[in-house]
């Protein structure tokens, strides 16, 4: 299927590993061009060289206010236009009510909310008709999931804020969707199995509660996120996609 990728323009934040990375890595393999993300220069740097010679690679925390427009600005300055960007964050710190402290809740409300709007917000007033905004959230949009209550506080807000974007750009044309990993197989994913004490058991135990009886592949969150993204899906928005295995119960 032709997702209608080729040359189109895309930022992807946080895009040096994980999920950011595996959708950095289906968009250019279907021709898209890429400004990609990273928290550390050399990392960035690297993973933009493993994309090609159609991606550009720069150091940003999402949490520095002027980080939006500088992504908006090198895109347009390198590619000549801007279609569409996915707002990929590092999950905050894990923790219940007594373990998080103020300052881990004011970082995660920097990068993981305030970045996000900023960064929607600046896309936004770039993009044009056919343009897309995606958000990489999480499962506890729906359900709240034990041991990590910041992120259970400040996820299904953002998923209320795009769905107020969504309302808001549908008359331009510009589409907003949400995608909401569960158990992917990543490091993250892998860090919180081991707080457990017992990280096999730990993953033996939520795989048994996934009906498809496993975790996903990054590439597998990554394809999706890609096609959400794309042209092919040019009547999806306002929605929050669940990539977890069938884990949700509910509709």
């Amino acid at each position: 299927m032709d997702l209608g990728l080729k040359d189109r323009v895309y930022i992807v934040t946080g895009a040096t590993r994980g999920l950011g990375n595996a959708t950095a890595r289906s968009l250019a393999a279907d021709g898209a061009k890429l400004i990609i993300t990273g928290r550390d220069e050399k990392s960035v740097v690297e993973a933009a060289a493993e994309l090609g010679p159609d991606a550009v690679g720069l150091a940003a925390d999402n949490a520095d206010p002027s980080a939006a427009q500088r992504l908006v600005d090198t895109a347009r300055d390198r590619f000549g236009r801007l279609d569409g960007i996915l707002i990929s964050v590092g999950g905050p710190a894990p923790g219940f009510l007594a373990d998080n402290t103020d300052d881990q809740w004011q970082t995660a409300f920097e990068t993981v909310f305030l970045g996000a709007v900023r960064l929607a917000r600046t896309a936004a007033a770039a993009l044009g008709e056919g343009g897309v905004i995606g958000l990489v959230l999480s499962g506890s949009v729906h359900e709240p999931i034990a041991g990590l209550t910041i992120s259970n506080g400040l996820r299904p807000g953002l998923a209320g804020f795009a769905k107020s974007l969504a309302d808001e750009l549908g008359p331009r044309g510009i589409r907003v969707v949400g995608v909401l990993p569960a158990r992917i197989d990543t490091d993250r994913v892998r860090e919180l199995d081991a707080l457990s004490g017992d990280a096999e058991a730990a993953r033996t135990a939520n795989e048994a509660r996934i009906p498809l009886r496993r975790y996903g592949t990054p590439e597998e969150f990554g394809k999706t996120a890609a096609f959400l993204l794309s042209p092919a899906a040019s009547y999806l928005t306002g929605i929050m996609v669940p990539v977890d295995g069938g884990a949700r119960h509910g509709f």
